[in-house]
């Protein structure tokens, strides 16, 4: 596995530095124009469902989402390819009594341009079902 791949790179620094609670060191590995869709598409996290675009917005992110909990990463495996890595396992966060903690389970995917600089950060799990504790679907084929 090539760790210096730079999405996978910039993958495990942006994981580093946010249950860190790194703040600048996070917010540093995004490009100007970058957005960050987590999770992707309409959910009370983003209720249109556009993603959070331009470092104000991920920085408003941050600040609401990352900076108040302690978050961990549990990323087992990862797939590099092109300008893009995805990391497949599962965030957990914990936000202090009020909130408690919680977990998703998904694939989260970060894609790099030239300079090696997030362009984005998708992540895929489902609001309503955040966590799979068995396979949804049957095996196809042979």
């Amino acid at each position: 596995m090539d760790k210096e791949h730079p999405a996978r790179r910039v993958g495990l620094l942006s994981q580093k530095y946010a249950s860190e609670r790194n703040r600048e060191a996070w917010l540093g590995l995004f490009a100007d124009d970058a957005i960050v869709e987590d999770p992707v598409g309409v959910s009370p996290l983003d209720p249109v469902g556009k993603g959070q675009n331009g470092k104000a917005a991920i920085a408003a992110f941050y600040d609401t989402y990352i900076g108040p909990g302690r978050v961990s990463f549990h990323f087992p495996r990862s797939y590099a390819c092109a300008n893009e890595c995805a990391f497949i396992g599962r965030v957990f966060n914990d936000l202090g009594d009020e909130a408690g903690e919680s977990s998703s389970e998904g694939v989260f995917v970060y894609k790099v341009n030239e300079e090696g600089k997030l362009l984005s950060m998708r992540a895929f799990w489902e609001w309503e079902r955040p966590s799979l504790d068995e396979d949804i679907h049957p095996p196809v084929g042979r």
